[in-house]
């Protein structure tokens, strides 16, 4: 077990664990710590706490001090710079002819290095660009490519919920979304219902899945033939949110009845004694992402 601090580098960012080096720190202090892109700022999210050791990034490297007045400055001067160095860059990536779109500078807090980062949709040769951007800013240039929901998450939004987005409020990493939580959770294969503003599978198909997985588990798959109040039915779809079940029966007549039961009032083989579903389970997701235009190919199919 070792002492260690959260620090967090950016709003919804990843959160990297320092030690503390004997400072008494709280949530919110701002902080110099040094880490592989050289000196940085960032604010504790997370205070001090013993941490299993498998949980730390080795080697851990410790707090530096607190921010005083003139870091806040030199931050304030930093994005000054960024807003710049983002306009210089689109003029030179316009000069280069390149297809490529700028979304975001960022400059760290030593001035060692200016990032750009940018989309495509392939690989892109800007050594070119490199060289012209060094020569204006005299520092060190690193470009970086980064995908569509990186973008969103940056540039922020407006989801399809009318919400700030999830990514660029509160989530630090990205979860594996995968087409098979939506047709659990009966939603249209629409993309266009399912899809966020970055065009790929919306991350909260997430939140609510474990509670999906293990009501299905609870309710009697369709087919099936189950003992209601008024006899044996057939069930034809179950809801797993209101644990109401739709059959249909056979009357004495030969016509067809169809009516709805709560689950509590079904009997079947293998029936579980109370469907103790929470939903905020914290299971890891085996599947793989699926991007939106496999959605294409599994609605044509």
């Amino acid at each position: 077990m070792q002492l260690v601090v959260g620090v967090r580098f950016k709003k919804a960012g990843k959160i990297y664990y320092f030690g503390p080096n004997d400072q008494e720190l709280k949530v919110d202090d701002h902080v110099i710590v040094e880490t592989a892109r050289g000196i940085e700022y960032g604010d504790v999210v997370v205070p001090p706490k013993m941490v299993p050791s498998e949980e730390i990034v080795s080697p851990l490297k410790s707090v530096i001090r607190k921010a005083n007045e003139e870091d806040e400055k030199q931050v304030l001067e930093n994005r000054k710079r960024e807003k710049e160095a983002f306009q210089v860059g689109e003029e030179k990536i316009a000069a280069h002819q390149l297809p490529m779109n700028l979304v975001d500078v960022e400059l760290t807090f030593d001035n060692s290095k200016l990032i750009f980062y940018f989309t495509a949709d392939g690989r892109i040769d800007f050594r070119e660009l490199v060289k012209d951007l060094a020569s204006v800013f005299k520092t060190r240039i690193e470009l970086r490519q980064i995908g569509v929901r990186d973008e969103a998450k940056m540039l922020g939004g407006l989801g399809p919920c009318g919400l700030t987005l999830c990514c660029s409020t509160f989530m630090g990493d990205f979860h594996p979304v995968s087409i098979k939580m939506a047709k659990e959770q009966n939603l249209s294969l629409n993309p266009a219902k399912i899809s966020g503003i970055c065009g790929r599978l919306m991350c909260c198909l997430k939140y609510e899945q474990n509670h999906y997985e293990c009501a299905r588990k609870c309710m009697p798959k369709a087919g099936r033939t189950v003992t209601t109040p008024m006899g044996e039915a057939v069930v034809l779809e179950s809801n797993l949110l209101t644990q109401v079940v739709k059959v249909k029966m056979i009357t004495e007549d030969g016509s067809v009845d169809l009516h709805e039961f709560p689950l509590s009032e079904l009997q079947f083989a293998g029936k579980q004694d109370g469907c103790g579903c929470k939903g905020n389970e914290n299971h890891e997701d085996e599947d793989e992402e699926i991007q939106n235009d496999e959605i294409f190919n599994l609605m044509d199919e």
